[in-house]
């Protein structure tokens, strides 16, 4: 009989490449205090904050950039920047609040989060829900007033909120400083999408354009540069080939430049080597973390698909195995879509709707899509697969409510004409 004393995790005991307590440096939230090849920025965005220190107001910023390119990093460095130098100043007041907006996307909770990240005891708290908008602006406001100093309000993935929710409450936050000169509001925006500010109405861009920031995408050598920063800090330099961090840096680097999906290429090629029989990471560990990490992330992404996401994403998939990649128009995946909605059971949602699922797989990554010009034949939303037709109809097909979609094949003509 087996020993019951024995405990569950004994098993998953591993020898550890990483001291106890550096493991962090391969996280998402940690914060370097060296910033490889974003120093240029860094000191861009000192700048525009500087007057602060000062008492004055700074600018409102926006800072453009595709996932992974040290946008969110270069503003946690700054903040923890001016931190320091206020501790040593007891004339100046900021207060730096950071709301997620990938998480809080509507009115009521950026309010409440900045409203909360201006209280000075926890038994102020103010309610989770429940109060009119007006009455929470106006606790807002006065806290604003009550702190006397300079209140700035870091909005990362900000283009989300405004999709979600508009910009009523950007409207608000920045009439705070035309309704009171007790406390002064600047607003730091971080977006992945260079578009966002086509949604603003021209009252809100006005006032909160005032200055703008586009980050580009590392390079192969830039992130090479910021692997080996971070082996540093993870004290795992001497257990990982040069080559293998090369590898890690050139195929980030082929995928939009997004240092962080490197950086958890390389935390998965840890993991990898602490449960193998390997003391090295080498590149064929990087290969087989880019395989994990791969799918993990887009089988997670495209389970969580809400039904009308699946079907949509489902009519995609057939019509690029129809013509063996390239792209699909809006008629074309559209009209599929529906008679794939018809055999679900389920009514089909419009074509404007349509436009905004497109527009979330895109954001999602999991297609590129464009308004595409056909001259005297008008314009229309072009579509094409980031993964392998393949790959997304097994993921998909796996649901339980869509395996009844098994039999169907590109070539199904009932499915594909009238």
């Amino acid at each position: 009989m087996e020993n019951s004393s024995k405990n569950l995790f004994e098993k998953f005991t591993y020898s550890s490449l990483i001291v106890k307590g550096q493991r962090q440096a391969l996280e998402p939230g940690f914060v370097p205090d060296r910033l490889p090849h974003r120093e240029k920025e860094a000191d861009q965005l000192a700048e525009i904050i500087s007057p602060s220190l000062k008492n004055f107001k700074p600018s409102n910023v926006i800072i453009f950039g595709k996932p992974g390119v040290g946008k969110t990093s270069v503003v946690k460095y700054v903040e923890s920047e001016v931190s320091k130098a206020i501790q040593s100043r007891l004339d100046v007041k900021i207060k730096l609040i950071d709301v997620n907006c990938g998480v809080v996307d509507n009115p009521y909770g950026v309010l409440l989060a900045v409203g909360d990240g201006l209280l000075e005891t926890w038994e102020e708290k103010l309610p989770f829900t429940g109060w009119p908008l007006d009455k929470l602006y106006a606790t807002v406001l006065e806290k604003v007033r009550s702190f006397a100093g300079i209140v700035i309000i870091v909005l990362d993935e900000i283009d989300k909120l405004v999709k979600k929710s508009g910009d009523s409450v950007l409207y608000q936050l920045l009439r705070i400083n035309e309704v009171t000169n007790e406390g002064r509001v600047s607003i730091l925006g971080i977006s992945n999408d260079l578009r966002f500010t086509e949604y603003l109405d021209p009252r809100v861009k006005s006032r909160l354009i005032e200055e703008t920031m586009v980050y580009n995408p590392y390079n192969a050598s830039q992130i090479y540069d910021i692997l080996r920063d971070r082996s540093l800090y993870a004290g795992i330099a001497d257990s990982i080939d040069d080559s293998a961090m090369k590898t890690c840096a050139a195929l980030a680097a082929q995928e939009h430049g997004d240092a962080r999906r490197a950086i958890d290429m390389l935390r998965i090629a840890v993991e990898l080597t602490e449960k193998g029989s390997e003391k090295r990471i080498v590149d064929d560990t990087i290969y087989e973390a880019k395989k994990k990490l791969e799918k993990d992330v887009v089988v997670e992404t495209v389970s969580t698909l809400p039904l009308h996401s699946k079907l949509v994403l489902f009519a995609i998939s057939l019509i690029d195995e129809i013509k063996s990649g390239g792209i699909s128009t809006m008629g074309e995946f559209y009209d599929l879509y529906e008679k794939i909605s018809d055999r679900m059971g389920v009514g089909s949602l419009t074509q404007r709707r349509v436009a905004d699922i497109i527009g979330e797989l895109t954001n999602l990554g999991l297609i590129d899509s464009k308004v595409q010009s056909f001259g005297r034949y008008g314009r229309t939303t072009t579509v094409s697969l980031n993964y392998s037709s393949a790959k997304i109809k097994d993921i998909l097909l796996s649901d339980e409510i869509l395996a009844q979609l098994k039999d169907v094949k590109p070539t199904q003509k009932s499915l594909l004409v009238s």
